[in-house]
C-alpha cells in the first residue's frame, strides 16, 4: 500500500489534535472497530495512513452506492422497455403468421379455381360435341322448324320455315287478335 505524507501547514484541516481524529475515526468508521489503548502512542504517519484509508473507503462506498443506484435505474428502465419489445416481437410474429396464412389460402383458392375452370371447360367441350352431333341427327331425320313472330295492336304476324330432308317450306300468316272493347 502506498503511503502519502501530508504536511499540516499546507492543509490546516489536519491541525486537529490527533487523539480526537483517531476517536472520530473509530466512532464513525467500521474499518477501525477497536479503540487503541490510551498508553499506546500512534505516530503521525500511521494516523495519516488511517485517515487516508478511511477516506478511500468512504469514496469507494459512495462510488458503489452511485453504481447501485445507476444499476437500479437501468433495471427499472429495462423492466419498462422489455414488455414493449416483447409486444413488438409478438406482433411481428403474428403479422408474419397472418401473411403466411393469407398466402396459403390464396394459393389454395387459385388452385381450386383452376381445377373447377378446367373441369368446366371439359364439360363445356363435351356439351358442344354432343349438341353438334344431336343437331345434325335431328336435322337429318326429323327436320327443323325455325321462325319468328311480331305482335301489333290488333294482329300477330307469324313466319315459320320448316326444313325437311327434301327442301324448305315457308309459312307466313297474319292472325287477327280478338280485342275486348
Amino acid at each position: 500500500m502506498r503511503e502519502a505524507v501530508i504536511d499540516r501547514e499546507s492543509r490546516p484541516f489536519l491541525a486537529y489534535p490527533w487523539a480526537e481524529v483517531d476517536e472520530e475515526i473509530h466512532r464513525v468508521s467500521p474499518l477501525f472497530p477497536c479503540k487503541p489503548q490510551e498508553n499506546q502512542e500512534l505516530s503521525e504517519k500511521t494516523l495519516i495512513v488511517k485517515i487516508q484509508a478511511w477516506w478511500r473507503g468512504t469514496l469507494v462506498r459512495r462510488a458503489l452506492l452511485h453504481a447501485a443506484l445507476r444499476a437500479w435505474i437501468i433495471q427499472g428502465w429495462w423492466r419498462m422497455i422489455l414488455p414493449k419489445i416483447m409486444e413488438k416481437r409478438r406482433q411481428s410474429v403474428l403479422d408474419s403468421f397472418q401473411r403466411e396464412q393469407w398466402a396459403v389460402v390464396s394459393v389454395q383458392s387459385w388452385i381450386r379455381m383452376w381445377r373447377v375452370r378446367r373441369r368446366y371447360c371439359q364439360v363445356l367441350r363435351a356439351v358442344r360435341i354432343i349438341q353438334s352431333h344431336w343437331r345434325c341427327h335431328i336435322c337429318a331425320s326429323r327436320g327443323v322448324i325455325k321462325g319468328h313472330y311480331r305482335i301489333t295492336a290488333s294482329q300477330m304476324h307469324l313466319e315459320l320455315e320448316i326444313l325437311l330432308g327434301s327442301g324448305p317450306c315457308i309459312v307466313s300468316e297474319c292472325i287477327p287478335l280478338p280485342i275486348k272493347q
